[in-house]
């Protein structure tokens, strides 16, 4: 048995791909699904060149009941388990968040609660990080509610800031990182979730400068 995993993406897709690698034939879980809301995102020819299906849902000047209604029924379709957010850049609706209660996960690129909320995304936040003078970033893992980047974290692993440090190198350091720490968020969770536990908050050292 394994836990069925959508991922949402908006963009190139490069956590996607990172998640992509590392599922394992016996793992906990497997990607069944790749969401977009754009139709000229490139998780999605990722997703096709390896013959995984797709769906668009555009959010575009749509109302969010709409959206939920047509997400809610291609996750069921699909027999969708759990949600993996990997760059999609838009509010999950609320009626989403509530038929998968802690069970869609996202992957953001700070330290959160710090650096999180509405245009707190890519290199903005590095940006924001590095004119703060903070010393230290790195990524987390949380739970999704109905708010942007609100939702209870699972894993967190800290990334030093260098002195000199342009937005481009720390975000290129972090998402190292975010490569790793999804991977195994995700292993993490979908273990607890086949062994109907709750899943434990996970510490990783800080990586090296």
């Amino acid at each position: 048995m394994k836990v069925r995993a959508a991922v949402f993406a908006s963009g190139g897709g490069s956590n996607f791909q990172a998640l992509l690698d590392h599922q394992e034939a016996e793992g906990a879980w497997e990607i069944v699904l790749l969401v977009s809301n754009r139709e000229s995102a490139g998780a999605l020819g990722r997703a096709r060149a390896v013959g995984m299906t797709t769906e668009v849902v555009k959010t575009d000047g749509r109302v969010a009941a709409d959206v939920a209604r047509d997400t809610l029924s291609i996750l069921a379709k699909y027999s969708v388990d759990l949600i993996l957010l990997a760059g999609y850049l838009r509010l999950v609706p609320e009626a989403v968040v509530a038929r998968y209660p802690q069970r869609i996960l996202n992957i953001h690129p700070a330290l959160l609660p710090a650096f999180g909320g509405a245009g707190m995304y890519g290199m903005n936040v590095h940006r924001a990080v590095i004119d703060s003078g903070k010393l230290e970033s790195g990524a987390t893992v949380h739970f999704v509610d109905e708010e942007y980047d609100r939702g209870s974290i699972l894993a967190q692993q800290r990334v030093p800031v260098n002195l000199g440090d342009t937005p481009e190198e720390l975000a290129r350091r972090v998402l190292e990182v975010e490569h790793r720490l999804y991977s195994e968020a995700v292993d993490h969770l979908c273990k607890a979730i086949l062994a109907e536990r709750k899943p434990t908050l996970m510490t990783l050292p800080q990586e090296k400068r």
